[in-house]
């Protein structure tokens, strides 16, 4: 889910459309079913990239200023009345760009620069990074994951599913044209036999406390990919499910509880138990449904996803799940 000002969020631009060219494998590192695109240049620069559907698209300024690269104004006149002077767009350098991290489509491969002033301070015990490639990243390609064998990929533009793959239709916000207006992706998945609008949130994380490590148990860093929910949804399970594990104080630095949920069904597969972290309404009813074609009830992140190959079709507004283990299937056969 994004963290960002609104303008960090919808940066660079949401009117696009697919090449048709062929796909690539990305230099990717999957850290706890999270996933970083890293890459090095010739004297020895580097730059590590944090990749997440539910988030933004920028540079930090840090990775900026360390790596010389060139700054331009940032046109958009919302930003620059929010920003001011402080608003700039720069380039993936092009050591990324020959390491397999495609810029993005829109705004001629422009990235906001995200200001250190606006930042904001990160959890603790939180990876480092120098920017992140979000929503505006990932819209008019197709990607797939591949969460069992660790691979990250972008498909060719004329990709077509294969028979064995189970379609699940994503919604993305649009204007009274049907043009796309953003392109956080909303998949449905059911819960307890109810049927939940969720952010389909690949970047989705958190960072446990101790104690919460130490009662989990299970082997795993304190940095990981997590699930959300509203408090309205999570309050509900608490009350109807006093069996599921709930873990309070379970977020470092912000002291959200989480929520061990059995089984989520995801395009006729079960899966789970899935944990959720706990988060207030207005975070995903208000904020993050205003950037959605329908209110979302939290985020779906890669601890859910891990036991699938998960390819995502932007342009097709569609999800295709092949389950690799640990799932059950509950379609009719």
């Amino acid at each position: 889910m994004p963290s960002q000002a609104r303008t960090m969020l919808l940066a660079g631009g949401l009117l696009l459309a697919a090449a048709a060219d062929a796909g690539q494998s990305l230099p990717a590192r999957f850290e706890s079913d999270r996933v970083y695109l890293e890459a090095q240049g010739a004297t020895g620069e580097r730059l590590r990239l944090y990749t997440d559907t539910g988030g933004g698209l920028f540079l930090k300024q840090e990775a900026v200023e360390r790596l010389k690269l060139p700054l331009s104004p940032l046109e958009d006149p919302e930003a620059r009345r929010e920003l001011g002077d402080r608003a700039k767009v720069t380039r993936l350098p092009a050591f990324a760009v020959e390491a397999g991290i495609p810029p993005p489509l829109a705004d001629d491969g422009r990235m906001m620069v995200l200001p250190s002033a606006l930042a904001g301070p990160q959890l603790p015990g939180t990876s480092q990074d120098d920017g992140i490639l979000g929503q505006a990243w990932f819209s008019g390609r197709i990607w797939t994951w591949d969460y069992p064998a660790r691979r990250f990929r972008r498909e060719a533009g004329d990709w077509k599913p294969s028979p064995e793959l189970r379609r699940l239709a994503l919604g993305f916000k649009t204007d009274g044209h049907g043009n796309r207006v953003t392109d956080f992706p909303r998949l449905q998945v059911v819960i307890d036999g109810k049927t939940h609008s969720l952010l389909l949130d690949t970047g989705a994380m958190t960072v446990l406390t101790p104690n919460a490590q130490a009662e989990l148990a299970d082997g795993g860093p304190s940095e990981r990919a997590t699930s959300m929910i509203a408090d309205s949804v999570f309050q509900a399970w608490r009350k109807a499910h006093p069996d599921w594990r709930v873990i309070d104080n379970a977020q470092a630095g912000m002291g959200s509880a989480m929520i061990e949920v059995p089984e989520v069904i995801i395009a006729g597969y079960k899966v789970g138990p899935v944990w959720f972290t706990h988060r207030e309404n207005r975070n995903f009813h208000d904020f993050m449904s205003s950037f959605m074609d329908a209110r979302v009830d939290g985020a779906l992140g890669g601890n859910a996803f891990r036991h699938f190959i998960m390819t995502v079709d932007y342009p097709g507004a569609a999800a295709y799940f092949r389950c690799i283990a640990g799932c059950r299937d509950t379609t009719p056969r």
